[in-house]
């Protein structure tokens, strides 16, 4: 298995001084990890989300990452590729730079930006949103095939032009589409693009997800791909937050994911703003049932109907505790079907100090007992069998 963190860059309040030490803050959490033995870490593009995501600009963090580490992969994960967002040429020359830069350790994922915030914003029409994330993946997978790219498509013409600077690897970076829907897996798999998966609903639905993935890259004909390089990775995003205490660990966790599920109500399902009075000695898991009652959140293209039966965000049964708890919650991940633990860590309340010492039991414990093949059987299976 990999393991990797992934970043939104996540303010509960965001004044400009907490929002410039928060980017920072990251900074040392992605160098950490490089340090505890994780694979990679991913930055997600967003654009105009206060509270839930400050990472407008994943490609100049990640370069700053890379030239602070030596061995972990960067994940631009995801780029949102409607064409007002970001040219298709413009995505593979940044890609490829920065993949020269750190010496071919880039990760490439797409996604769509499809709020009506974010969309407002560049003038993206959200009607052709996934047409143009599957175009823009269509050409960036043939753009140093040749000498030039030529591109002649439904939504876009791209007379021959050379596109440079070429990557280090060749002929581009692994490709992944951001998957929230069954729909959406089925596109990846079709597409030949890894799947970055939500994984707020917990190990049963992950493993239903897996094998529609898996059945859908068994019936592809190929007439879909959009590269000649076929990436099946598939990643699934792992709430966490791991400390000594296991009281202590569940009650920051469950705070930072209160908070994760509130701004994703705010800006995509017009709900209200993050409510950040947590009085003390608060039940967090009864707080997170109570506002599944009422909210509906929408997590990217998924709409998520989060009542108090609902596995989605206000979902409390994660990887919070200590690292035994985390081992045993990512054994029924690896049984659901994951190629890819991506630990969400950075969530808006988190401390810093919480989310270093996180990192560090992950490394100290959780990666070494995968790494050593010490797992222990798992209870989820996967709907069509181990």
């Amino acid at each position: 298995m990999k393991f990797s963190i992934i970043f939104e860059a996540q303010l509960a309040d965001p004044t400009v001084a907490r929002e410039h030490q928060l980017f920072h803050d990251c900074v040392e959490q992605a160098v950490l990890a490089e340090q505890m033995g994780f694979d990679r870490i991913w930055a997600v593009e967003h654009h105009s989300l206060t509270w839930y995501a400050h990472m407008s600009a994943p490609e100049v963090f990640l370069t700053w990452v890379a030239a602070r580490t030596r061995t972990i992969r960067v994940g631009h994960g995801v780029v949102c590729m409607p064409f007002a967002f970001n040219h298709p040429a413009r995505v593979a020359e940044r890609a490829a730079t920065l993949d020269l830069l750190s010496g071919g350790r880039l990760d490439l994922g797409a996604g769509r930006g499809g709020t009506a915030q974010e969309t407002s914003l560049c003038g993206v029409d959200r009607d052709r949103t996934t047409r143009e994330v599957e175009e823009a993946l269509r050409i960036i997978g043939r753009a140093w095939q040749g000498e030039q790219l030529a591109y002649h498509g439904e939504l876009i013409d791209i007379p021959p032009h050379p596109i440079l600077p070429r990557p280090h690897q060749m002929p581009h970076p692994p490709l992944f589409l951001a998957c929230s829907r069954t729909e959406t897996l089925r596109q990846a798999a079709e597409l030949g693009v890894g799947a970055l998966v939500m994984g707020f609903a917990g190990p049963e639905a992950v493993a239903e997800l897996r094998t529609a993935y898996d059945a859908a890259r068994a019936a592809r004909t190929g007439d879909r791909l959009v590269s000649t390089q076929i990436n099946d990775h598939f990643a699934v995003l792992c709430p966490t937050i791991v400390l000594a205490d296991r009281d202590r660990a569940r009650a920051v966790g469950l705070r930072g994911q209160r908070f994760f599920a509130q701004a994703i109500a705010h800006w995509y399902g017009g709900a209200g703003v993050p409510d950040e009075a947590v009085v003390e000695g608060t039940d967090e898991a009864v707080e997170l049932r109570r506002a599944a009652e009422t909210v509906v959140a929408h997590l990217h293209e998924q709409r998520i109907p989060v009542r108090p039966n609902a596995t989605a965000t206000f979902r409390a049964d994660h990887a919070y505790g200590t690292a035994e708890d985390a081992i045993a919650y990512v054994e029924r991940l690896r049984a659901a079907g994951a190629d890819e633990v991506m630990c969400l860590i950075q969530m808006g309340t988190v401390p810093q100090e919480a989310c270093l010492e996180t990192i560090r039991q992950w490394g100290e414990k959780v990666i070494p007992h995968f790494a050593g093949g010490r797992a222990a059987p798992a209870s989820v299976t996967r709907p069509d069998g181990p």
